[in-house]
């Protein structure tokens, strides 16, 4: 295998996903293979889109070759690129998968592809059934599942999830790296100050698009817990709403809890990732359900103490009580952990932790994890 083609979010889009792709892209290329990125020209119409904008500033990743190709509400356009890259031949066609909405679109293309009788199309998935169900999304799941030759799973509910439509496909299990593209941990004090924050108090961070799955709401009650209420601590929301603020806002109001929450909810660019982990003392994941999460990744790179709950694969990363908590998804199970974190002075521990446990989650084996799907699928011709 010499060529490998990329078909998800990148630049100029933003978020995650983005990064992970032209990060996993950056990896392809250190090991001799030669990648290409193609994304999209639409990816979702703004009807559809929650956040303010989808695009980043600033130029593009300058080592990657990235072109924009895919409208993903176009049928003419899903033939154009499909035939195209038909004819192209990449040896691997890596597809992100994270949303129903994009079956039609990039089933339609792999199944075109797949047509040349040399490319293996594999997908990684990010969920396969998601977080926010609508009607449909059994249909253009099944629709895009059944066009592809392998998967890779970060999370063990995805990887069962593969048998609710196509329990013969190839598959390979790897955890979600190592979010290693933010820069490098800051001291404390300095990130604090460069967010002009209180250096004698101490931060909860909660970080990332919110949406209601996420379950801001969960740690905003547990924040209200009296036991909190007397320790120098406060809570930075720092990312943009996906979703109606206003319960939110809401809630902070009804609770008491305007002094205690700094709102930083404006989109979050890369530069300022490395402040938010520094400054912080804990990473809360709150959520309600979950597959797996970048931000345990990010949390991990910049070795912080973890609190998430135990929903969907967030338990399979953060070992209980070694490098953080996992806990029901209620507000008194997390309250009690926050309190125990530092009534107990967790910190250093779980910090020095975090240093031996942050290696299993390396890029090359992602890239194994490909490359034995690959493997897999060349058996099965």
């Amino acid at each position: 295998m010499k060529t490998i083609k990329i078909i998800g979010p990148a630049y100029p889009y933003r978020g995650g996903l983005a990064s992970y792709n032209e990060r996993l892209a950056e990896e392809f290329q250190r090991q001799g293979y030669q990648v290409n990125i193609e994304t999209f020209t639409v990816q979702y119409p703004n009807l559809l889109f929650p956040g303010k904008s989808q695009y980043v500033d600033g130029p593009a990743p300058s080592k990657l070759s990235i072109q924009r190709t895919v409208n993903s509400v176009n049928p003419v356009n899903w033939l154009a690129v499909g035939k195209r890259i038909k004819r192209e031949k990449p040896d691997l066609l890596m597809v992100r998968y994270w949303l129903p909405f994009m079956g039609p679109c990039l089933g339609s293309i792999c199944r075109l592809v797949r047509q040349n009788k040399h490319t293996k199309v594999v997908c990684l998935a990010d969920n396969i059934i998601p977080h926010e169900q609508r009607p449909g999304d059994k249909q253009l799941t099944s629709y895009f599942m059944h066009s592809i030759d392998g998967m890779v799973a970060m999370s063990q509910s995805v990887l069962n999830d593969i048998d609710k439509f196509n329990p013969k496909l190839p598959r390979q299990l790897c955890p979600h790296p190592l979010f290693d593209n933010f820069g490098e941990r800051l001291d404390p004090l300095q990130a604090k100050k460069l967010l002009q924050l209180d250096p004698q108090t101490s931060y909860l961070l909660f970080f990332g698009f919110i949406r209601d799955y996420k379950g801001l709401d969960l740690l905003l009650k547990a924040f209200a817990d009296n036991r909190l209420k007397k320790l120098p601590v406060k809570l930075i929301v720092a990312g943009e709403f996906y979703t109606k603020p206003e319960p939110y806002l809401q809630l902070i109001e009804d609770l008491g809890l305007k002094d205690r929450v700094l709102l930083h909810t404006d989109f979050i660019p890369n530069e300022k990732v490395s402040q938010y982990f520094s400054a912080s003392d804990l990473v809360v994941q709150p959520y309600k359900s979950a597959t797996q999460s970048g931000v345990t990744q990010i949390g991990y790179h910049f070795e912080k103490s973890m609190l998430v709950t135990d929903v969907g694969g967030l338990s399979e990363i953060i070992p209980d009580q070694k490098i953080g908590y996992v806990v029901q998804p209620s507000p008194d199970a997390i309250a009690d952990a926050i309190v125990d974190f530092y009534s107990q002075n967790r910190q250093a521990e779980f910090e020095q932790n975090l240093i031996e446990e942050k290696k299993k989650f390396s890029w090359e084996h992602m890239v194994n994890a490909f490359l034995s799907v690959y493997k897999q699928t060349q058996q099965n011709d």
